[in-house]
């Protein structure tokens, strides 16, 4: 029996809803709902655990639920892969320097879809619009092996100061479990 997700709802042309509106709509109405009964927490936007955590954008990574996280707990920076970019660098240094984060915590997974592509997917996209992406694709074969290397990055990054608490996971999609990768 498959999983059943809000995401599930039937889809017409140009993906509207059936019954009207398009998924955005959707999710604008939701937001409503939500905001009507909203209260304000009264939180700073430093996260209370002190500490940033950098996963792939996949949506079957439910991560405050997987790691017993409430909001205003931590900083949490997503992209393909959870690959530690410039970017991801960038928000990281933000997070440490501006907002006192101390700990990074990488989460990769298992069956990503960055372990199909490669760098030619960069050739594809130059071809079908007539300008190369000026990012790099960041696919891997070996998810322990990119992990290691996402924490590399964190640890010898300049503008991060704090890099002795940089742990990496492949978080399991089928069980659910992390296991933590030995950066050596």
């Amino acid at each position: 029996m498959g999983m059943t997700t809000s995401a599930s709802v039937p889809a017409g042309p140009q993906g509207a809803i059936a019954g009207g509106g398009t998924v955005t709509d959707r999710l604008v109405e939701a937001n409503e709902r939500y905001a009507s009964a909203f209260t304000d927490p009264g939180m700073d936007a430093r996260p209370v655990l002190n500490v940033a955590i950098v996963a792939c954008m996949d949506a079957r990574l439910d991560l405050h639920k997987a790691l017993g996280l409430q909001l205003g707990d931590c900083h949490t920076i997503r992209n393909a892969g959870g690959v530690v970019t410039d970017d991801v660098i960038r928000s990281l240094t933000i997070s440490q320097r501006a907002l006192g984060t101390r700990s990074v915590v990488l989460i990769h997974h298992t069956g990503c879809g960055l372990e199909s592509l490669t760098e030619e997917f960069r050739h594809e996209l130059e071809m079908e619009v007539g300008q190369r992406p000026a990012w790099a694709v960041e696919a891997f074969r070996d998810v322990d092996q990119d992990v290691r290397q996402s924490m590399q990055r964190v640890r010898t990054s300049p503008f991060l100061v704090h890099t002795d608490d940089v742990r990496g996971f492949v978080f399991d999609v089928q069980t659910g479990l992390l296991r933590e990768i030995d950066p050596a």
